[in-house]
């Protein structure tokens, strides 16, 4: 999948070997309400609108892919599987390390040791789960695809011609990764929440539920910011950690999915042309 400023494309390779390709326009809810383009808040609507993205190419892929007739999630199946998955998200990331924490209060205390504890455990949780589905035979494919996506957006960032040639020449980790975005999430989790010192307990439950979301935007404009300076040493040391843990969910793809990943690609530019997507902004948080 690749998404643009106003379209964004699906690729998918069929059973008989051939790549049906899906597009459609796009007009993000920041272009509709300009507000929602304000720091912090664009964050928080560039995840929900990834989100849903998401969730309708991995329908279409499914669907191409058993050679079955598409048929679009209606909005409360989607908001069904977002919430699901939301749901899911903050009780495995956010509520499981608190409660695990509370385990250890007494010899941890209520202060920065606590936070501190929560936070590696988080971070702890966050990697075991990594290692677990990367162990999934059926998920290596998505994986390798990940990586072909990363090598393609790197040949168009680098004025390169799209061909798999060109592509295999680049690497499979990228700075705008999803991945090292998620790690930034646990990791600025780790200060929102010692602002919150020790509430009530419901208080605390909640903090992990209802302070999501200023998290979610401060980790997205630190990777925004990351992108545009990419180059720079420090950024380049500041990301090394996310940059690894790449490693582990993209995989070097074969020539025919670098394939795929390129007409996605070439359709956001054939459909963008008046400005390289490069300079637009390709969205890459996969």
């Amino acid at each position: 999948m690749m998404r643009g400023v106003s379209h964004w494309s699906v690729a998918v390779r069929r059973p008989d070997s051939s790549i049906a390709l899906h597009f459609w326009s796009l007009r993000s809810l920041m272009q509709r309400y300009p507000v929602l383009k304000l720091p912090f808040l664009r964050g928080m609507v560039a995840l929900g609108e990834s989100l849903v993205l998401g969730i309708r190419a991995l329908t279409i892929s499914a669907n191409e892919s058993l050679g079955e007739e598409q048929e679009p999630l209606g909005k409360k199946e989607m908001a069904f599987t977002i919430t699901l998955a939301v749901v899911l998200a903050v009780g495995l990331f956010f509520l499981a390390p608190l409660g695990l924490t509370r385990l250890f209060r007494d010899q941890l205390g209520t202060g920065m040791l606590f936070w501190l504890a929560e936070g590696v455990i988080r971070v702890l949780i966050f990697l075991l789960y990594l290692v677990f589905i990367t162990r999934i035979p059926d998920l290596r494919r998505v994986f390798e695809y990940h990586g072909a996506e990363h090598m393609t957006i790197h040949a168009l960032e680098h004025g390169e011609e799209l061909s798999p040639e060109n592509c295999a020449k680049y690497a499979t980790v990228h700075v705008r990764c999803g991945t090292s975005f998620l790690l930034i999430v646990m990791v600025v989790s780790i200060l929102v929440f010692a602002v919150v010192r020790w509430p009530a307990w419901y208080w605390l439950i909640l903090s992990r539920i209802l302070l999501v979301p200023v998290i979610v935007a401060i980790s997205y404009e630190a990777v925004r910011l990351a992108g545009r300076f990419e180059r720079n040493v420090l950024v380049r040391v500041i990301m090394a950690p996310g940059l690894l843990l790449q490693r582990m969910t993209t995989r070097t793809p074969d020539r025919g999915q670098i394939e795929v990943a390129i007409e996605a690609l070439r359709k956001i530019v054939e459909l963008e042309p008046q400005q390289q997507p490069s300079e637009k902004g390709v969205e890459v948080m996969a």
